[in-house]
């Protein structure tokens, strides 16, 4: 008798801690999916409760009716969990109703970075004939080369000419090291007649082809919905200046399982083509001023911004013209990650569109900024692809880009 109460008692002792745990693990995923803040437009309801375990208090002196209807100032919603257990509390912004005009059009890029980008060193050939590395372990790659011996330089041109100019002779470079001025000395090795290396390989520039993602009234632009980065270190590139351009899709690659398809453009680097100049580079988009030219492509018609906690799982659309005219496809938003770290993964959708599937397999590189529309408002952008699966993609939301410009 003794072992067999023994054993219930166990058996009562490990349920209970089971059920504990999962209550406990249940806390923390609620806690997880309630943002630190929301963004409230004037007049519209305020966040939505995030489950059946929740309860809510809205900040001392505000009601619920004048919340969801009259909110004119910010306040703040304390959670609770069954009642009791204080989850988090959470600050509302409340703004004006915020429109812009979606984009949708493919753009040529043109980007000059803050400097000479250093992508790596390695080994040069002498003229003695011997192998020499005379840039290893001083320089490192995502430094940006500004001046040679004091003198600034803006490209690689110039920066090979200050190098055959110093005829062998050590060489200073003023670097900036992850926001840091720094100092580096290093000796050029003569690899032919009057030519001389450093053993550093650079880039000054980059171009490529993206997706505008709004315009607005003023004539600001957000466009890709992620940064540009360096290829080789996969760095943030620092901006110096950049445009956009004009450009017309030739082809498109479709993706497949492994293998992410692209849209493949013509861009002309000619003056009376540029239809914007490029004034930010984040990690949320490049952003910047739209030409007249740049408004004559797109329809002026406004949209109203949807933040992120009016976002649900389900029916969506992506405006793109990647077929050669502008339209709305289908798509189904799978996940909202309201907290997500990472800017450009709040989002998870789906590609359904029949047509766009047929078209491109799903989303392909150059697609990145196609606005994400949903009850009609724009909530969104498209980011990135799932390499694995060309029908699903990450977005970014709309809030977040909005940060980058003058509202």
């Amino acid at each position: 008798m003794d072992v067999r109460k023994r054993y219930r008692r166990f058996l009562t002792g490990l349920l209970a801690a089971g059920l504990l745990g999962l209550g406990a693990f249940h806390y923390m995923e609620v806690r997880d999916q309630i943002p630190d803040t929301y963004t409230q437009t004037q007049g519209e309801p305020r966040p939505s409760s995030p489950g059946f375990f929740v309860t809510e208090e809205i900040g001392p002196g505000v009601t619920e009716a004048s919340v969801n209807a009259y909110a004119q100032e910010n306040y703040t919603i304390s959670y609770k969990y069954l009642g009791i257990f204080p989850l988090k509390e959470a600050r509302v912004e409340v703004l004006k109703p915020a429109y812009v005009i979606p984009g949708g059009i493919p753009i040529g890029i043109y980007m000059e970075t803050n400097g000479i980008l250093i992508v790596g060193t390695g080994k040069v050939t002498g003229a003695d004939g011997l192998n020499y590395e005379p840039a290893l372990r001083i320089v490192q790659g995502g430094d940006y080369i500004q001046a040679v011996n004091g003198e600034e330089i803006w490209d690689k041109e110039e920066l090979i000419e200050r190098i055959n100019q110093a005829g062998g002779n050590q060489v200073v470079l003023d670097l900036v090291r992850k926001g840091e001025r720094i100092q580096v000395k290093l000796e050029p090795v003569q690899t032919g007649q009057g030519e001389y290396k450093l053993g550093i390989w650079v880039r000054d520039n980059t171009q490529g082809i993206g997706t505008l993602t709004f315009l607005t009234k003023k004539g600001e632009f957000g466009a890709l919905g992620h940064g540009i980065n360096d290829v080789d270190t996969g760095s943030l590139l620092e901006l110096h200046k950049g445009s956009l351009y004009d450009t017309n899709i030739v082809d498109i690659k479709r993706g497949e399982k492994g293998t992410p398809g692209e849209l493949s453009g013509m861009i002309r680097y000619r003056n009376e083509l540029v239809c914007g100049e490029i004034s930010e580079n984040t990690p949320a988009g490049i952003f910047g001023t739209g030409s007249e030219r740049l408004c004559e492509k797109i329809s002026l018609e406004e949209m109203q911004v949807g933040y992120k906690q009016e976002i649900e799982s389900g029916e969506a659309w992506i405006r793109s013209s990647v077929s050669g005219r502008m339209r709305d496809y289908r798509v189904e938003i799978l996940e909202v990650n309201r907290n997500e770290a990472d800017v450009n993964k709040g989002i998870i959708l789906r590609v359904t569109d029949p047509e766009l599937l047929e078209l491109t397999g799903g989303i392909v590189q150059g697609m990145s900024g196609s606005p994400i529309l949903q009850n009609g408002k724009i909530v969104g952008a498209v980011t990135h692809v799932f390499v694995q699966d060309s029908t699903k993609g990450f977005g970014v939301f709309i809030e977040n880009m909005l940060e980058h410009v003058d509202s």
